[in-house]
């Protein structure tokens, strides 16, 4: 909350049970964690594209996406990527309240920031999906070169070069990207959501 006197909230004419109806299905978030590399944008995407044919409003926040705009003005140090991670969880909340499903591929590499992010919403709108692949795989496909300049020191305070990345304690899903295609995790994810009567 804000320690600003002079704002009020205003409440919402239309409800967020309103907007729903009206989509035809649940909203909530879907969380993609996991190392750089290890194809959260991949498969947030993806699977995006499942859930748009069946006419399920959809919308994905990619990481660096965001950084090109809404957190341009963040760097990568630990209080800047708890910020991003923060703003993030914020915008995912407004996804949610306007009936749709928020698809966010993020690295988000702290346990108490994505649990933090979860105690926004109500139960069943936070589905954190643990994107796991091994770190030496993540480096062998690394498209962007960012492994390799993090090891030549040119790239500070990496995720899982030397900054920590803290494996989800407790995660509704965990996709091995390495041991799957695309779309074979595509339907991992989709079974799970069917199986939880969220779509």
């Amino acid at each position: 909350m804000t320690n600003n006197k002079n704002l009020t909230w205003h409440d919402y004419t239309i409800t967020k049970k309103q907007r729903r109806n009206q989509n035809g299905h649940k909203s909530f978030i879907l969380w993609f964690t996991g190392l750089s590399g290890s194809g959260k944008s991949t498969l947030a995407n993806a699977t995006a594209k499942a859930l748009f044919t069946r006419e399920i409003r959809n919308y994905v926040l990619d990481g660096d996406n965001i950084r090109f705009g809404l957190n341009k003005n963040l760097g990568f140090s630990e209080e800047d990527r708890k910020e991003n991670i923060r703003r993030i969880g914020e915008v995912s909340k407004l996804f949610v309240d306007s009936g749709q499903i928020v698809l966010t591929a993020f690295i988000s590499p702290f346990q108490k920031d994505k649990n933090q992010v979860r105690q926004l919403v109500e139960q069943k709108e936070f589905v954190e999906v643990y994107v796991k692949c091994p770190l030496a795989e993540c480096e062998k496909g690394d498209p962007k070169g960012l492994y390799q300049k993090a090891r030549n020191g040119k790239i500070k305070n990496f995720t899982g070069i030397d900054s920590l990345y803290e494996e989800p304690i407790n995660p509704e899903l965990v996709i091995e990207t390495n041991r799957y295609s695309v779309e074979e995790c595509v339907v991992q994810v989709i079974t799970y959501l069917e199986k939880a009567q969220l779509i």
